[in-house]
């Protein structure tokens, strides 16, 4: 039977744990501000100021995946078997317990670190320094993983007692619909479903974009701006500036998948500061943000410019990787809307404006390209390709496809 932590025995969890004696000192904090209908997390500070987040999923509210602790706790013994990967200090993990009965994951927790969205929420400030460690952590990762068999292989691990038949696809449109959609969300999100269903192209992209996932490495699969830490003395310091947490989602994957979801992440910031009026056309809309893409820009290039540095090889294995990245920062505005429906239930007008903005990165992801990165893909390839005496890209020849299957691919 689950045990539900509270603040009131967690104290005793620990002890029973052995990872707290009677001799320590403590505090609890109520509830933490990040708990959500998927995992309850309570902080507590030892006597020696040292600080614990203890996490304990939900079950009832996990899909019908109570297990996605344990990808966590199974890249902590990845990183333990194989040093190679400890020694990138930005994914070193910090887990220190895992208790699968109970859906219990405890991990030290960094007071002298914040989460990146709130850092940029608080200071309307973008250094582009920040986003080119960022870029070069997550290619060390892909690169370090890179068609390595021994990893992936790891990675395949089940829980006891269960199978992995394979790694799940997360290119992923939405649900089939059903009557039941009336009742579980407001009204003013069906629009939602609607602008989705009233465009074939997006869902061809969609089906295309799962159709053409290749995983090859060791992906997050959850790289949002609140699961990466910046340190608070970031302009101070040579190295270390940031982290990289929540594993619980990490599998073998497509690296484009991280990269366009982290820029989907980026792109909410601009969107979410839009103003909207029923006179006013999208375009303008976009061009009166409160916080421009221009101001987002520099950033976004320093993260794609130091991903390919620390990782050119990918574009020889992709050409058309910078492509697959935009379609996928186009899915990851998507999954972003549904979460905004189904976690909070809601849905507005700048809600639509985003899902167009995704529509036209799946569907335009070439043209897309200049859009977000305010570059041509010729400007931001042929340097690199130089410096690194790759092949120069091909481009592929336009051909109309006659016929799309309507599937919605749910492995590989």
């Amino acid at each position: 039977m689950l045990l539900p932590l509270s603040s009131q025995n967690v104290i005793q969890y620990l002890q029973a744990a052995e990872l707290y004696s009677l001799e320590d000192g403590n505090s609890v904090n109520p509830e933490l501000p990040g708990s959500s209908k998927k995992n309850f997390n309570l902080l507590v500070t030892l006597g020696n100021n040292h600080q614990l987040l203890v996490k304990q999923e939900r079950r009832q509210a996990n899909d019908g995946n109570p297990h996605e602790f344990f990808n966590e706790w199974l890249f902590h013994q990845l990183l333990r078997q194989f040093p190679v990967l400890g020694n990138i200090a930005a994914i070193a993990s910090l887990v220190i317990h895992f208790d699968e009965d109970n859906s219990i994951l405890v991990r030290n927790y960094l007071s002298e670190y914040l989460e990146l969205g709130s850092f940029y929420q608080n200071n309307y400030n973008f250094p582009p320094e920040i986003a080119t460690a960022i870029g070069t952590t997550i290619a060390g990762l892909h690169r370090t993983t890179f068609q390595r068999r021994e990893y992936r292989d790891f990675m395949a691990t089940a829980p006891e007692g269960q199978y992995r038949y394979n790694f799940y696809n997360p290119a992923q449109g939405i649900e089939s619909l059903t009557p039941d959609i009336f009742g579980a969300v407001p009204k003013e999100a069906l629009q939602f479903y609607t602008f989705y269903q009233c465009y074939e192209s997006l869902e061809f992209a969609i089906a295309d974009l799962a159709y053409e996932w290749k995983p090859c490495c060791l992906t997050h699969n959850d790289l949002n701006l609140n699961n990466i830490l910046l340190h608070s003395r970031w302009d101070k310091l040579d190295n270390c500036l940031v982290r990289l947490i929540d594993w619980e989602a990490c599998a073998w994957g497509d690296p484009a998948f991280d990269l366009g979801t982290l820029i989907a992440s980026y792109l909410r910031i601009w969107l979410s500061s839009l103003l909207i009026d029923s006179m006013l056309e999208l375009e303008e809309s976009l061009q009166l943000a409160v916080i421009p893409l221009e101001a987002i820009q520099p950033s976004l290039m320093a993260l794609i410019q130091a991903y390919l540095n620390a990782f050119p090889a990918i574009l020889e294995h992709r050409p058309d990787f910078l492509e697959r990245v935009i379609q996928f920062a186009g899915l990851g505005l998507i999954h972003q809307l549904q979460k905004t429906i189904k976690y909070r239930q809601h849905f507005d007008n700048t809600d639509m404006c985003a899902l167009q903005v995704a529509q036209n990165l799946l569907t335009m992801p070439e043209k897309s390209v200049q859009t977000i990165f305010g570059v041509t893909k010729a400007e931001i390839i042929e340097p690199m390709a130089k410096q690194h005496q790759l092949a120069q890209p091909q481009k592929e020849q336009k051909l109309v496809r006659l016929y799309y299957e309507k599937t919605r691919l749910r492995g590989c």
